[in-house]
Parts: C-alpha cells; sequence; structure tokens
C-alpha cells in the first residue's frame, strides 16, 4: 500500500501551528491546582437498626432490611478463625475455609458452582484471625434456594482427599512465591517479634511445614470442633423482611444440631516478652530492594481509644498521608510507603512500612520512626485533620454503599460484641477526634520505646551503617530463616 506524506517543510509548518493552538490546553490540564478544595462536611446518615432471633440450636440471626436494589447478602460467620489454629498447624483454618465450598454430601465442587451460577449469585469463603465466613449474594428473589446451598456447605462438607491435596499445593507454592519477596518475609517475622508464639505469631495462611503436615482428619476435626450453631451468626441483609429471613434461617438451619461438648476455650492472643525494642535484619543477598518495617503492639476493636487509633493511622497512610509525603513525594525513595493498625479480638499489631533501595533502607527506617515520633511530639493541624478525617468517613460510607458491605459491617460488629448503634455514630466518633486526642494516643500506644525494626534485603549494602545507629541488630541469614517459632531461626543438626 503506497503511503502519502506532506513535503516536510509543510508537515513542521502544521506541526507548529498545532502546538501553538494546543499547548495552552495541555498547560492548563497539567498544572495542578494551587489549593486543593476542601472536603465537604460529612452527612449525617442512619441505617435502619438490625433485628435479630437466636435459634433454639443457638444459631443467632441477624437481619438488616434495606429496600432499595432487588439483593441480598447473606453471611454465615464462624466465631474463630486463625487463632484457634494448633501451634504446629498454622494455616489449618484457611483450609477449612478454602475447602468448605469444594464438595458437599449431595453436591460436587462443580455441583456447587453451577448451581451458584444458575441463581446468577456468587458464594465465597474465608478465614481472617478471629472469625471464618461463608458468603452468598443474589437477587432478593433467589435467596432461599441460595442460603440452601450456603447451609449445605456449612454443615455437610466432604473434604475429599483429591481437594485437600490440590489445596495444599497450591497453597504451597504460593507461599514458595510470597516467601521470594522482602515485604512478605517482613510482615511475617514482624508478626513473631510482636506476639512471638502466641496465636497471632502465627502466619495465618501458615508454612509450607505446617501446610504439609496438615491432614485430612485434622481438617475434619476443627471444622467439628468449631463449625457448630452454638458458635455461628447469620447475617442478612438488604431487600429482604426479617420476618421471611428468620423463617429461612429456621428452615435451612435450624435443624442444625448442637453438639454435646462444650466449645473450646481460646488461648490469649498474648504479646511476645522482650527486654526492649529489637531490630532484626533477615539478610537476602538477593534482594533487588529491601523491605523495611517498624512495628510493635496496637489496640483491639473494643479498645475505647479505637477512633482516635484509626484517625492517627489515616494522618500516617494512604498517599496522602505523611509516611508517602515524607517518603515517596519528597524524597523519592520507594514507591508508597504506609501503616496499618489492625484491632482485632485482642491487640492486634501496628505497622509502619515501605520498600526502598537497599542503600536506602536505614534512611527510610528513621523517617518512618521519626514519621510515627511526630504524631506524639507536636498536633496535626486541621488543614491536615480535616480531610484525613475525609478519607477514614469516606471508606467507612463507601464499605456501606452495597448490602455485601453492610452485612460484613454489621457480622464484624456481631464478632467482637459491639452495639449496632455504632453504624450510625461512626461519622460522629470520628469528627470529634481533635490534635490533643492523638497526641495522647500516639504517646500512649505508637511510642518508638516499644517499637521493633525490621528489614529484609541484601544487608551488605545497609548493615554497617544500621549497626552505628543501633548496638543491637540481630542477623537472620534468609536460608536460616524459621517462620514456624518465635525465635525466627532454625535448629542446628547436631552429630
Amino acid at each position: 500500500m503506497k503511503t502519502f506524506r506532506l513535503p516536510t517543510r509543510f508537515a513542521a509548518t502544521l506541526g507548529l501551528i498545532a502546538a501553538c493552538l494546543f499547548a495552552p490546553q495541555i498547560i492548563r490540564a497539567q498544572t495542578p491546582q494551587a489549593t486543593p478544595p476542601p472536603p465537604a462536611q460529612p452527612r449525617s446518615v442512619q441505617f435502619p437498626r438490625p433485628v435479630e432471633k437466636t435459634l433454639a440450636n443457638g444459631l443467632r440471626v441477624i437481619v438488616i432490611e434495606r429496600a432499595g436494589a432487588p439483593l441480598v447478602a447473606g453471611q454465615l460467620i464462624i466465631k474463630n478463625g486463625g487463632e484457634a489454629d494448633p501451634a504446629e498447624l498454622a494455616g489449618l483454618s484457611n483450609m477449612v475455609a478454602d475447602l468448605i465450598t469444594k464438595g458437599t454430601e449431595k453436591r460436587s465442587a462443580t455441583q456447587i458452582a453451577e448451581a451458584v451460577e444458575a441463581l446468577g449469585g456468587s458464594l465465597d469463603s474465608s478465614a481472617r484471625w478471629d472469625a471464618s465466613r461463608v458468603g452468598v449474594n443474589v437477587i432478593s428473589s433467589k435467596i432461599g434456594p441460595a442460603l440452601e446451598i450456603l447451609a449445605d456447605v456449612v454443615r455437610r462438607p466432604t473434604f475429599k482427599e483429591d481437594e485437600i491435596e490440590r489445596l495444599r499445593q497450591q497453597t504451597i507454592d504460593d507461599l514458595t512465591v510470597e516467601l521470594g519477596e522482602p515485604s512478605a518475609i517482613a510482615a511475617y517475622v514482624a508478626a513473631r517479634v510482636v506476639f512471638g508464639d502466641a496465636p497471632y505469631g502465627k502466619p495465618l495462611a501458615g508454612t509450607t511445614e505446617s501446610i504439609t503436615r496438615i491432614s485430612r482428619n485434622d481438617i475434619v476435626q476443627f471444622h467439628g470442633r468449631y463449625y457448630r450453631p452454638d458458635n455461628a451468626i447469620l447475617v442478612l441483609g438488604g431487600d429482604i423482611k426479617p420476618a421471611k429471613a428468620f423463617r429461612l434461617a429456621e428452615q435451612y438451619l435450624g435443624d442444625w444440631k448442637k453438639p454435646d461438648t462444650a466449645l473450646p476455650s481460646m488461648p490469649a492472643a498474648q504479646l511476645a516478652t522482650a527486654a526492649g525494642p529489637r531490630v532484626i535484619v533477615v539478610d537476602k543477598p538477593d534482594a533487588g530492594q529491601a523491605a523495611v518495617l517498624v512495628t510493635r503492639s496496637g489496640i483491639n476493636r473494643r479498645d475505647p481509644d479505637y477512633f482516635i487509633g484509626i484517625v492517627a493511622n489515616s494522618v500516617l497512610s494512604g498517599y496522602s498521608g505523611r509516611l508517602n509525603q515524607e517518603i515517596r513525594i519528597k524524597r523519592g525513595l520507594s514507591y508508597g510507603a504506609g501503616s496499618s493498625l489492625e484491632a482485632r479480638r485482642e491487640v492486634g499489631p501496628f505497622s509502619a512500612s515501605a520498600q526502598t533501595k537497599n542503600i536506602s533502607a536505614l534512611e527510610v527506617a528513621e523517617l518512618l520512626m521519626r514519621e510515627v515520633g511526630r504524631l506524639s511530639s507536636e498536633p496535626v493541624p486541621d488543614i491536615e485533620m480535616t480531610p484525613r478525617k475525609a478519607v477514614v468517613v469516606g471508606n467507612f460510607a463507601r464499605n456501606l454503599e452495597t448490602a455485601s458491605g453492610l452485612v460484613a459491617q454489621v457480622g464484624s460488629l456481631a464478632v467482637y460484641g459491639i452495639s449496632f448503634d455504632e453504624i450510625n455514630r461512626y461519622i460522629g466518633n470520628v469528627q470529634t477526634i481533635t490534635a490533643a486526642n492523638l497526641q495522647r494516643f500516639a504517646s500512649a500506644r505508637l511510642g518508638a520505646k516499644e517499637t521493633n525494626i525490621v528489614i529484609v534485603g541484601n544487608a551488605k549494602d545497609f548493615l554497617p551503617a544500621l549497626r552505628k545507629q543501633y548496638a543491637k541488630v540481630e542477623v537472620i541469614p534468609v536460608a536460616e530463616l524459621d517462620l514456624n517459632t518465635a525465635l525466627l531461626r532454625k535448629k542446628k543438626l547436631t552429630n
């Protein structure tokens, strides 16, 4: 095909004219607004109060009706998760939750998937630290058949050997890939540093060693021990009347038999005992970047300072949070930095982290510590506090837009024994937080004296400088790292 070309001089002239015509628009598009508009005042919102009933077998049923979209979400929550895993079987609750939808006494995994698809819905299951969940989402006219499937997978899973072995290999493959990443290693090490051999110290997904040890008998026993009506909560939300929801719950779960044995008591999620904060380096010579993480204990979900905590974390985290501003935007030391405050049934962890060049690891660690410390040393100005509160409120509101989000929020409150009124008080609770509140919280709960440093990377690039800054640095070659124990080191074989 012949290509038509303009004469060079004419083409250049046209290009110059186009540049002159469109340059102002390009400049205007690329020039940021000098002063971003302030967030609008948050609007109060009123959600209907959930209605609940406890069945004769002990199953707690909670219904929150919200008309509008003809959708219903259901979630059956088991009030135990990773914290119930035996010490040598980390990842057991996670495997049980994954396998729960992979076959029952009357349906294969394929038949379950096809039945849910025929309803135009979805079915999912997962385990977290304090609870395991199985959820369905369907149009309101299909909630009955969907709830029948949910009840079937929760009550009558078969845990077939081929499904167990398939999941075992997938999990080990995923862990092998994950543990090639410095950031994943740092997170696992941090949990052991904060919680030691207590329940929260174990990896939620397990380790290659613990997943290899888990047998079908372990899976069946865990299911029988914790998946029982008097340890479960059914939450239904969306376009459904409470009377209908209770009737369906009775129909499909009312004959779920409560075992005669008592529920096992759970060990407390204790904190690791150490003489002081630790500085741990995992030497991974092939690491192209270093993962830097500072960590310590935080709060539990019922803590009176919960709302102060989440606002404090918002000041630090997010794209426009202090950590990202200082480490990425001002200094270009990382693609992103942030923090998390995990409020669980027992005290969870606080951590702040970033990935950076190996040679910048010490600088980033000091910046993380400095920014966390600055929360207690100086008040957060209103010009910063207002948008960070808006982020907290916005995330909360966005999570409640869907029936599944609303059900998840109500379910979480139920698991932690918190009043449902908190949903309607949430925005007000956030707005009342002051700079003085944040300073007090940071001083008492985020102090550097109890904060540990974990760095995973090519140690030769940062270890000499780190040792000048910190008197005691623990160095663990990655080949000797053992995440199955709080000691973090593999036992040396003796002759």
